[in-house]
């Protein structure tokens, strides 16, 4: 295990994005539509451009796989013309391209447990501050799993603001790039994707920054959010449609949106195509459903403390919040350049903490790869049932989450 390097120490409250919570006391906002476009499927296409004639409109790019369209509309009109559409028999659905954001309200506690934990406090002699172990029992098992498989080249796909260039903790376990956000580049000038694919695999047994829960694996990286970390519902279908293109056996979602039945499209194709989907179940303090976690084929992940506790600030519900994980005080990798989130938040270049269940999710993400890199001839079913079914029990397991806090160890064996 690699020593944890932290420049400095903040308590900092971050609230962005539209369906998210910055924590205790502060309650939601909307989410929010793109501006000038919306989705339209046909039941017929050869009936499409006729019917967006009728309206002043022609068709836009599609959707991934799932038969929809981006169409583009007068800015104020999305309403309207989703309501006209609606009523037109030759269309299936017409739906807001909803702004999709990410899932992580920043809360800062010097603590590192998520991993391994044995209760233990030390000295981070980079900040002169002494860190609390908390609860051995409250981490996730990684490294003993580390001793039956380490992901051996597993592609996860984290759907997310992209990966810096310029981590070298995780940059070169990136095999494979795109960009659907509408940013310049794809470079993570937010800072968010760059923390969650850490988490998910960074390396191991370098000596400098963070350890991934599956260090062996490999990652897609599809940007999907902006530099502002913002997306689109469009935009998170059609980076679904090229991870599992491109060969992901697994995809984090740490992002949260409204329901769309084209983002619900492209979850079930990607499910029907042998990929396991897991996202965040959002910051909310309360019930709440998010897509895409709330969908059935998708594992909709919690956050827990260095306690084993429910996370103040996780959204929480058995009837459709499957597992749980670390999600406060998250280690990860951070982009060597000035990014969003590090200067909101104070946040050091290159590693500190993330809280919430935006790092609870790439950590089940990451156990599934490990279950699939164990278990040959496993399924999506199959490696699902494994993660579900090895979960610990912890208090609050048939009331905040179906299954328990996630155990690594246990799913691979």
């Amino acid at each position: 295990m690699k020593k944890v390097v932290i420049a400095s120490v903040a308590a900092v409250l971050l609230s962005f994005g539209a369906v998210t919570v910055a924590g205790p006391g502060n309650a939601s906002t909307e989410p929010q539509q793109a501006t000038g476009q919306i989705i339209v499927k046909f039941r017929d296409n050869g009936a499409a451009a006729g019917v967006l004639r009728q309206h002043s409109l022609s068709e836009g790019a599609g959707v991934g796989s799932t038969g929809a369209h981006v169409v583009k509309v007068p800015a104020g009109q999305e309403s309207s013309l989703i309501e006209a559409l609606s009523r037109n028999p030759a269309v299936e659905y017409a739906e807001p391209d909803e702004v999709v954001t990410a899932t992580t309200s920043d809360q800062y506690f010097p603590r590192q447990y998520a991993l391994q934990n044995t209760g233990q406090s030390f000295t981070n002699t980079a900040s002169t501050l002494t860190v609390a172990g908390g609860t051995a029992d409250a981490d996730v098992d990684a490294v003993e799993a580390w001793s039956v498989t380490t992901g051996n080249g597993v592609k996860v796909a984290v759907l997310d603001s992209g990966v810096a260039t310029d981590n070298a903790d995780i940059s070169p376990k990136v095999v494979l790039r795109a960009n659907f956000s509408g940013a310049a580049t794809n470079e993570d000038n937010y800072g968010h994707g760059t923390h969650v694919a850490g988490i998910v695999a960074a390396s191991s047994n370098n000596t400098v920054g963070v350890a991934g829960t599956c260090p062996g694996c490999t990652i897609l990286a599809g940007k999907v959010l902006n530099d502002s970390g913002v997306g689109s519902s469009s935009s998170l279908a059609n980076g679904i449609n090229w991870a599992v293109a491109n060969g992901a056996k697994v995809i984090n979602m740490s992002i949260g949106v409204r329901a769309s039945r084209n983002l619900e499209t492209a979850i079930n194709n990607a499910w029907s195509k042998g990929v396991v989907l897991v996202a965040a179940a959002g910051n909310g303090g309360n019930q709440t459903k998010i897509y895409p976690a709330a969908y059935p084929n998708v594992i909709a992940v919690a956050a827990t403390d260095n306690k084993d506790a429910k996370a103040s600030f996780s959204t929480y519900g058995a009837s459709w919040v499957d597992i749980a994980a670390p999600g406060v005080n998250v280690y990860s990798t951070f982009p060597n350049h000035t990014f969003v989130l590090g200067t909101q938040n104070s946040r050091s270049f290159g590693y500190d903490v993330g809280n919430g269940t935006s790092m609870s999710s790439p950590i089940v993400a990451a156990t599934a790869a490990l279950a699939f890199s164990s278990h040959p001839g496993a399924t999506n079913a199959s490696v699902r049932a494994s993660v579900e079914s090895t979960a610990d029990k912890i208090s609050g397991t048939g009331t905040f989450w179906a299954y328990g806090r996630v155990n690594a160890d246990k799913a691979v064996r």
